[in-house]
């Protein structure tokens, strides 16, 4: 028995912005529909090295595949020359088990996440946004705001960095590739005049306060994805409309983590979650004013929908290598 190889190489020439937001979008559908078996990611803490690594496992019974992703956060990476994210994703037959694939899962992770954003914007934001207000330069905030961009008419993109030099370069960089004016703020508070706003920062402390967002608001909250990280002003939460991803997940390292850790809201002020949105189940904006926000953590299933598409194209392509695993 073998197993097909796919490098980053192979897997950046498999996957596409559009293409991973479709495979995303049926696995939101999915699992609204209760057609998933995706237990919560698990963690283990490296304290003394400020990093974790995660293990994702999910199953989709509509498509009849499993996998399953390991994904390391290491934000001091970049002072040896690394990526603060980076990940290896395992398929598996549901026939046998046995894996079938094995692939890079770091440009995996940065396109599918910036999929889902993509995603919960079209099902969230009003029809009619144009300003997008985006808090953190890496490389989330690229493949956010490239997903937005296939959903809506961009006229200008606002930036803030605590790095001035990330956000000149973001800019550059971006500007290049969807065609339209982005600007570089000094503050987050400027950035949240906009119709859609995206934060993807690593900080524990709210960066964005309540009373800089408007009615009418979408919030893409991205950057807490584990115990301990928060973005936004709790009065956020309060009087806005909340979307998870997954609410299982999202108790314990989404954006609501901290915030139900000290009981200030509760699972009871969560609206719903995304996936019955897409699905038709639930709705999701319900008037102009609602300020609506898509607290994301990343799921498993976003994973492994992503790659079981990866892998059918290889197939089809005749890409990767195959290796001989016994």
């Amino acid at each position: 028995m073998d197993i097909l190889w796919l490098d980053q190489n192979d897997v950046r020439t498999l996957l596409d912005m559009p293409s991973a937001m479709d495979a995303v979008e049926s696995a939101f559908a999915q699992h609204g529909r209760k057609m998933v078996q995706m237990p919560p990611k698990s963690y283990l803490y490296f304290d003394s090295h400020n990093g974790d690594l995660r293990t994702m496992p999910a199953c989709l019974e509509d498509e009849d595949i499993a996998g399953v992703k390991i994904v390391n956060v290491h934000p001091d990476n970049h002072n040896v020359g690394l990526p603060t994210v980076m990940a290896l994703v395992v398929l598996n037959s549901t026939t046998t088990g046995a894996p079938i694939a094995l692939m890079d899962g770091t440009y995996l992770t940065a396109i599918r996440t910036g999929a889902a954003g993509g995603l919960a914007a079209k099902y969230l934001a009003r029809p009619d946004s144009h300003i997008v207000g985006m808090v953190g330069c890496g490389t989330q905030a690229h493949t956010q705001l490239l997903a937005l961009s296939h959903v809506f008419d961009i006229e200008i993109v606002k930036v803030y960095s605590h790095n001035k030099e990330h956000s000149y370069s973001f800019s550059k960089r971006m500007e290049e590739i969807i065609g339209c004016d982005i600007v570089v703020k000094d503050t987050p508070e400027e950035v949240c005049e906009c119709d859609i706003l995206v934060t993807t920062t690593p900080v524990r402390n709210p960066l964005v306060r309540s009373e800089w967002i408007r009615p009418g608001t979408h919030i893409n909250a991205i950057g807490a994805d584990a115990k301990g990280k928060e973005e936004l002003d709790v009065n956020i939460l309060r009087k806005g409309k909340i979307v998870v991803d997954d609410i299982a997940q999202a108790s314990h390292s989404g954006e609501v983590n901290v915030p139900f850790s000290k009981g200030l809201i509760s699972e009871k002020d969560i609206h719903c979650m995304l996936g019955e949105v897409i699905a038709g189940i639930k709705t999701g904006r319900n008037e102009p004013d609602d300020i609506t926000i898509f607290d994301s953590t990343g799921l498993a299933i976003q994973d492994v929908a992503t790659a079981y598409m990866i892998y059918r194209k290889a197939l089809h392509g005749g890409i990767g290598k195959r290796l001989d695993l016994f």
